[in-house]
């Protein structure tokens, strides 16, 4: 009886360790996917030659692109675009909201990260707005929704038809941090839009 315990121990031990490795990597994920993005010079906020190229490019409407939503949340948030899908033309400008809300009794940070299927598609899917781009706070029980203006780059290989855009949301905890930590970045967003940039339209409940 003593060994099986002992098995039973080791087994929930090993369980633990990787639930602990698997929590720890989600969070790791956010400040490693924003020093990709620095590196490589994708999703960058402040790009204001993409947003210029953007509303100057042509607009091929001899082809149709279906850009498909997903989202997932990490923590107690919930979280869905507005829209399963959307129909466009490369060079067009488009917009997708997608409904965030805070399900808890205290206020959070959140970090959304996007995926692209398939992968060459990230190089192709432009985004002139994303509430990806910074962190967001969300007080306690609300609820925002965030527009993703974005454009597909004419230049897409003509065999990819379909994109899929998945954002998973990351709830990075209690909001600690004081308002000046996030000062620069609250200026770059200004600078890009004439609008507020990933600061959503809230509501409380």
């Amino acid at each position: 009886m003593s060994g099986l315990r002992r098995i039973n121990v080791r087994t929930f031990s090993k369980l633990l360790l990787m639930v602990v490795v698997m929590f720890g990597f989600g969070y790791a994920m956010v400040p490693f996917y924003r020093a990709f993005c620095n590196l490589v010079g994708i999703n960058q906020l402040g790009d204001r030659a993409t947003e210029i190229t953007a509303r100057n490019s042509q607009v091929d409407e001899s082809r149709t692109i279906t850009v498909e939503f997903d989202a997932n949340a990490q923590g107690p948030l919930r979280f869905k675009p507005a829209k399963s899908s959307l129909t466009v033309h490369p060079g067009q400008i488009a917009t997708i909201e997608y409904e965030v809300a805070n399900q808890q009794s205290h206020e959070v940070r959140a970090q959304a990260i996007p995926s692209y299927a398939p992968a060459l598609a990230a190089s192709y899917f432009k985004k002139i707005e994303c509430f990806c781009f910074t962190q967001q706070t969300l007080k306690a029980g609300e609820a925002k929704e965030y527009p993703v203006v974005f454009v597909v780059d004419t230049k897409l290989p003509k065999d990819v038809n379909t994109i899929t855009l998945s954002y998973t949301f990351f709830d990075l905890g209690k909001n600690d941090v004081s308002p000046r930590a996030d000062t620069s970045t609250g200026a770059r967003a200004g600078e890009l839009n004439a609008g507020p940039t990933g600061g959503g339209k809230g509501s409380n409940g």
